[in-house]
C-alpha cells in the first residue's frame, strides 16, 4: 500500500497537482509542517477548522483577511495605529497564522489530501468524501479502511510512522 501511495503521489506531483497534508496531533504537528514545507505543499498542523473545504468561500475570505493583515504588518501600517487597535490586529494575525498559515497560498481545492490519523481527522475525511477529493490515509486498528481511497496500515500514534 505504501509503494502504491508513493507511485500515486509521484505521478500527481509530476502533473503539478496540489496536495494538502492534515495532521493535528501534537506529536506530529512539527513533522507535518517541516515535511510539507520541504515538499512545497499545503498543510494543516494546528486545530483544523471544520468546513475548511466544504465552506470554501468563508475560508477564502479569512485567507484574504490574513494576507491583508500580513501586508499591513510588512508595510509598517500597524505601528501607526493606536496601541489598542494595533494589539487587536496583531492578536488576530497571530490567530490566523496559527490556523491558516499552512494554507495561506492555497487558491482552490487540493487534488489529493493526505491524512495522518483518520480517527482524529474524521471531519476532514468526511469533507473530502463529500467533495470527491481523493484521500491517502494512515490507518490504525481503530479506523475504517473502506472510507479512504488509498489506506496505508500504520501505527498512527508513533512518530516514525
Amino acid at each position: 500500500f505504501l509503494s502504491e501511495a508513493c507511485d500515486l503521489i509521484f505521478d500527481a506531483a509530476s502533473r503539478g497537482n496540489l496536495f494538502l497534508i492534515v495532521g493535528t496531533k501534537k506529536r506530529v504537528a512539527s513533522l507535518v509542517a517541516r515535511a510539507a514545507i520541504r515538499a512545497r505543499c499545503h498543510y494543516v498542523n494546528k486545530k483544523r477548522l471544520g468546513g475548511m473545504l466544504t465552506n470554501w468561500s468563508t475560508t477564502e475570505k479569512r485567507l484574504n483577511k490574513f494576507r491583508d493583515l500580513r501586508m499591513e504588518q510588512k508595510m509598517g501600517r500597524l505601528e501607526r495605529l493606536p496601541k489598542r487597535d494595533a494589539a487587536r490586529l496583531k492578536r488576530q494575525l497571530a490567530h490566523l497564522q496559527a490556523y491558516l498559515g499552512g494554507i495561506k497560498y492555497m487558491t482552490g481545492f487540493p487534488d489529493i489530501v493526505i491524512i495522518l490519523d483518520q480517527h482524529k481527522e474524521y471531519t476532514a475525511l468526511r469533507e473530502c468524501i463529500t467533495l470527491g477529493i481523493p484521500t491517502i490515509c494512515l490507518i490504525d486498528t481503530n479506523c475504517d479502511p473502506d472510507l479512504v481511497d488509498l489506506p496505508i496500515p500504520a501505527n498512527d500514534d508513533n512518530r516514525s510512522s
